[in-house]
């Protein structure tokens, strides 16, 4: 169910975005923020990814804080009798942040180590009967608030890979990792990104893709990763180096780009209405409180948030 330091040794989740880093390339073709989240399978090396890439693209690091899970380590232990409980907390873990995600990408690009999507995967793959349906009713909810990525890098690895990078990791809750769980989980990924058309797609084949220890590597998936958000700044990799990484990127069809785009705008206008509502009956009531007009303050920010996203996705440009 975690996200993962990957490759690298231990590195901690954290619950709050990690600070930008400066570009070290000084690419000024970076016009403006975009969401970028790594996923695949526990222990590909999702966060060594993100932490890799967050210099190279001047980004704020948003790292899943799988830690202050409390039932995680029971999960492992009897994953039939924790897993609700397990399930529920990431699911609401999981939420928050990707809540503080949409504010900071109204100012500057992000990098996460994983996608809000991998929440349901992981819930469908440990629940069942009334647990499940309980669930899907709450994240549909949820999910329609969730910012889309721009790109999502789905990293690929075999079980037997994974199990390796696990035990070099060395957690004290994962020691008695059962593999046949990560292979399920493996094969679920796979499942779900086989028929992914919801953003753009970026398959990287780690198996044999050292970005750890090899910077050629590292240069390769950073190209990858530029060539498909559509920005510059990055040196074209050798043809050999490209006929030994295994890369594809798929984008959605233009009819469905434009159905997600369509979604996205009307549920930030809906949330500005329902914000704007919010502050209309504070304003009615004649003797509104000194909290009352603090929560019509967070909803009069919420509202200029909601209509900014509105905004610039037709192209419009709000004087502050």
């Amino acid at each position: 169910m975690t996200d993962e330091p990957g490759m690298t040794g231990d590195a901690r989740g954290a619950a709050e975005p990690e600070g930008r880093a400066p570009d070290p390339t000084g690419d000024a073709t970076v016009i403006g923020p975009f969401l970028m989240a790594i996923e695949g399978p526990i222990g590909v090396g999702k966060t060594t990814l993100a932490r890799l890439l967050q210099p190279r693209f001047g980004s704020t690091l948003v790292l899943e804080a799988f830690e202050e899970n409390p039932f995680l380590s029971d999960f492992y232990g009897d994953r039939a009798r924790y897993a609700f409980q397990t399930q529920m907390f990431f699911l609401l873990s999981r939420y928050r942040q990707q809540q503080s995600i949409r504010s900071i990408l109204l100012d500057e690009p992000v990098i996460s180590d994983y996608t809000f999507g991998k929440d349901s995967l992981f819930a469908h793959l440990n629940l069942a009967g009334d647990e499940l349906e309980m669930y899907r009713r709450l994240y549909a909810v949820l999910a329609e608030r969730v910012a889309s990525p721009d790109l999502v890098l789905y990293l690929q690895a075999d079980t037997d890979v994974l199990m390796a990078r696990i035990a070099a990791r060395d957690r004290p809750y994962e020691r008695k990792m059962d593999r046949d769980y990560i292979a399920d989980v493996n094969e679920a990924y796979e499942r779900y990104f086989a028929n992914y058309r919801r953003t753009p797609l970026l398959s990287l084949d780690t198996n044999n893709l050292n970005y750890v220890q090899d910077a050629s590597a590292l240069a390769f998936v950073e190209g990858k990763a530029r060539e498909a958000l559509g920005i510059g700044g990055y040196q074209q990799t050798l043809p050999q180096m490209e006929r030994s990484m295994v890369a594809t990127i798929q984008r959605p069809r233009p009819e469905e780009a434009r159905h997600q785009l369509g979604r996205d705008v009307l549920h930030e206008f809906m949330s500005a209405n329902q914000a704007l509502a919010r502050i209309g009956r504070i304003l009615v009531d004649e003797e509104a409180s000194h909290e009352q007009v603090l929560s019509m303050r967070r909803a009069l920010h919420d509202a200029l948030g909601h209509l900014e996203c509105v905004a610039g996705a037709v192209g419009v440009e709000l004087e502050r």
